[in-house]
This record gives C-alpha cells, structure tokens and sequence, in this order.
C-alpha cells in the first residue's frame, strides 16, 4: 500500500525532500485438493462486469487479508484468522477479500517446487470463507521486493543483489521510502528484464498457485502482483505513467503469468494491475489487450495524495479535493479495463483512519458501480506501513474495538448480485437512504441487496418500481421484476 503516516523525523523528513523534489502531493507438492464440482461458484468477466455462475453481477465489497510475515498465512488465533472473523465480515455484508497468497510462501524453496504446508495453510482460511459465499481474489503481494529492503514478497532465493551494489551492505528504509533507494529500483529493474530468470520463476510460482486452487469455490482469480515498481524509470512513472516501462516490461511479464495459468486453469479471472505510482497520481495507463485472452480483470488502486500528506503531518492537503481525485482514477480504471477487456475491481484503498477520505471513495465507487477490497481487515503487525492508523480494530484480538465510525461508513446498502445490468446506485451513509436502478433480465434468480445493519435503527421501508421484493437471507432482501427486461428502481429509507 502507499499512504501512511511516518512516526519518526526521519522518515518525515525524507517524504517532505521527496514531496518537494518530485512535486509527489500526492513438481508442485502433492496436498488434499479443494473439493469442487464442476458447478461451484466462481466468478467470469462479462464485459465490465464479474458475474457468478447464476449470470448475475456482483458487486464486491472487502477487505484485503494479507499477513506479510513469515510464514505469509495468518494463525489460527484470535489475532489472526478464525471462523469468528468469517461471520464478523458475513454479518456486516462484506462478501470478498483479497489474500495475499504470496511469492515467497507458495515455491520458498525452489522455483515452480510448491510448499503443501503452505497450501494447506490458506486452505483452512479459504475454506472458512467459501462456507459464507465470500469472494476471494489471490494476490502474489510484495512490497520493496523482499525483507532485505525493509519489504516482503519474494523467496530468499530469487533475491538476487545487483554484482557492484552487493559488496555495500544494503539500505534497508521505512516503506514506501525503500522504494527510491538505487539498489531496491535496479532489482525490480533487473526482474522485469528477466535477468536470474526471474520473470520465469515468477510466472512458474503463479502456474503453481493456479494448479492448486483453479477449483476453489468462491474464487475470483489471480493478482499477478501488488503495486508493480518499474525500478530506475520511476521518476517518468510518477509525472507521465511511463509508457515505455509498460511497453517493454509490464505487458510482456503479464503475458508470460498469463499463459503459464492458462496451461492449468483456462477459466478463472487474471488481474492485471497499472505501475505503482499510478495509484497516487493523475497519470494514464497504457496495458493493452492480450491476444485471445477474455478473462482479465484490471486491479487498481486508489490513494488520494491529499490524504497521504495529511497523513504525513503536512498541513498542504484537503480531504475534500479527494472527490475530483478520486473520480479521475476511477475514470481512468474504467477506460484501463474497457480498453484490455477485463472487468475492473478498485483492490486497494483507504488506508486511513481518516473517515471524510474513507466516506468520499466509497461514494465515489458506488456511483461508479465500482467493486471494492478496502485496506485492510486487520493491522496484522504491518512491517510495510508507515501508517499503524489501519484496520477496522484497535486491538486485531478483540472485536469489540473495532473502529465504529469507519465501520459505519464502509457497511453499506448496496447491490450484491443482479439479475440483470446495474444501471445507478447511491448509499448516504449518514442517514441509510438507499437508491438502485437496473435492468432486468430474464435470469430466475432474485437481484440480492444486502441492508446495512446499522443504519436502520426503528427498521427501514423499501419501495420497488418495476418490480416487487421479498426478504431473504444474511441481511438481504430479494427483488425481482415484474416483466423481465424492463428496469427496476429499489429505494430504501430508514423509519
């Protein structure tokens, strides 16, 4: 992730150089497969849109559960990941995460050579998840490449110090400012050239990932890799987007994890995500359409520089100029995944305790009809953070500490599966009023919306035109059209 908040002097001083250098205001192992038949749910791209296998779209909204510490898998404990958080996020209406199924965790020992303890160890949270029919994406998650550079992500073997730079000991600084130092750019840069074969064995860890969970209900596909860094060029990412970086290495590198999934698994979504910086600035992005390939998702993320430098004690930023901010990466994400043919999912944000930031994504991504995993479920000790200001709790152990305001503004009204196509949706997550407009279609299942269980206290009335609606199940109501084909509008307002 990008936005944080520094503690140290140190690490202040540094953003404010940079802020005003750069103008920066802003053989797999054998293990129990997962048991699927041929009809258990997983979601497809249609068009700009994830639909389940009933062809209904769904609309995500999540957090990301990565634990970035060796072993790369949450515990078992109160602090980690248990069947208490899977009804926790259940009954507050979030129905995906993304899991930070990482390099270093699935092949530690060997390129393509599978570790089945690691396996099994996201196998016990996915399963957890997949008996409450919530979503999952898998993200091959780094930051600064490895723990040498203060980061995480790839196995000890594949790191690979550039020959001069390795006779200095390393620089090992606060995330995101590692990031910048000579020695963390020249490997990414040496990875994306495919020197030490990294690209290969980068592609043969997904190849391996994809063998083991092809069939996993509940899936909905690859992230290739978290906030790609395009080494030495970064100076033209952050002011032009860096074409040429895209061109040369991030469109070949995705096409080679591509093909290496497709050869076992020809049907589930792969994400392709823009170059870090794009997160953080207006800049475009140039992935293209990959040749016979109709399931892509555009993964992409969303912090607003305003926020970042507030949260940087900086007193230069307006929350409220994250409304404009956030539009125009929305824009673009839309325009990004037109342009490749993939369905687009907004995979990170947040990232704040700042809950005006946090309220103005979340409208804007509804008005967008814009998917969601938000950053993040739980602090989980993030080593690559300069912000502690995350998670939904205080205390990762305890529920009762979970932040109520934030909790407030991100469980939403909201369209989880439509039988038909999402037209319009708005939420005021101040006083509950809920608006959605569809078209309908002729599929017999029911359009699902999820109520908010917190901003109803007296109950709440629902007005459906075009259609009539019945309660259901978990929190949502069930509506369906009177004359399949026409649109529906459902309103919802509290007593």
């Amino acid at each position: 992730m990008l936005p944080a908040t520094c503690s140290s002097f140190l690490r202040r001083g540094a953003v404010v150089a940079l802020a005003l250098l750069l103008g920066l205001v802003g053989a797999t192992a054998s293990a129990p497969a997962a048991s699927a038949d041929e009809d258990e749910p997983q979601l497809r791209r249609e068009g700009r849109w994830l639909v389940d296998d009933q062809g209904r779209v769904v609309i995500v909204h999540g957090f990301n559960l990565v634990w970035k510490l060796d072993p790369y898998v949450p515990p078992a404990t109160a602090e980690g990941f248990t069947a208490a958080d899977v009804q926790w996020l259940a009954r507050y209406g979030f129905n995906g995460v993304r899991l930070g199924t990482l390099w270093a965790g699935i092949t530690p020992d060997a390129p393509g050579v599978g570790d089945p303890s690691y396996r099994q160890g996201w196998q016990r949270v996915m399963d957890l998840l997949a008996d409450r029919g919530i979503w999952m994406q898998l993200d091959m998650h780094q930051d600064q490449w490895h723990e040498t550079y203060g980061g995480e992500g790839v196995p000890d073997w594949a790191l690979h110090r550039p020959t001069v730079l390795s006779l200095l000991p390393p620089l090992n600084l606060p995330f995101p400012i590692g990031y910048w130092t000579p020695e963390n750019s020249l490997v990414f840069d040496e990875f994306w050239a495919n020197k030490h074969r990294g690209i290969d064995d980068w592609a043969a860890a997904w190849q391996v990932a994809a063998g083991w969970w092809k069939d996993q209900p509940y899936l909905m596909g690859y992230d290739l890799i978290n906030e790609p860094w395009m080494g030495l060029e970064w100076l033209t990412c952050i002011s032009f987007g860096c074409k040429a970086s895209y061109t040369k290495e991030l469109q070949p590198a995705y096409e080679k994890a591509t093909r290496a999934i497709r050869q076992v698994d020809g049907d589930n979504v792969v994400w392709w995500e823009p170059q870090q910086l794009a997160a953080g600035q207006k800049v475009p992005t140039f992935l293209e359409p990959m040749a016979g390939e109709d399931q892509l998702g555009y993964s992409w993320h969303n912090y607003c520089q305003d926020v970042f430098l507030e949260s940087q004690g900086l007193p230069l930023g307006d929350v409220e100029n994250c409304w404009r901010f956030s539009q125009e990466r929305t824009t673009t994400a839309l325009a990004q995944a037109e342009r490749i043919n993939a369905a687009p999912l907004m995979s990170e944000w947040g990232a704040t305790d700042n809950i005006r930031a946090v309220e103005i994504d979340a409208a804007v991504a509804d008005r967008n009809l814009m998917g969601w995993t938000h950053w993040a479920y739980k602090q989980w000790q993030d080593p690559t953070t300069a912000d502690d200001a995350q998670g939904m709790f205080h205390d990762d152990t305890d529920f009762s500490s979970v932040k109520t305001d934030k909790l407030r503004v991100l469980v939403r009204t909201y369209a989880q599966a439509t039988a038909g196509t999402p037209l319009a949706m708005d939420f005021d997550a101040a006083t509950g009023a809920f608006s959605y407009r569809y078209r309908s279609n002729a599929i017999d299942a029911p359009t699902e919306i999820f109520v908010s269980p917190l901003h109803y206290p007296r109950g709440y009335d629902v007005r459906v035109t075009g259609g009539h609606w019945a309660p259901g199940t978990g929190g949502r109501i069930e509506v369906r059209p009177d004359v399949p084909g026409q649109e529906v509008t459902v309103q919802i307002t509290g007593r």
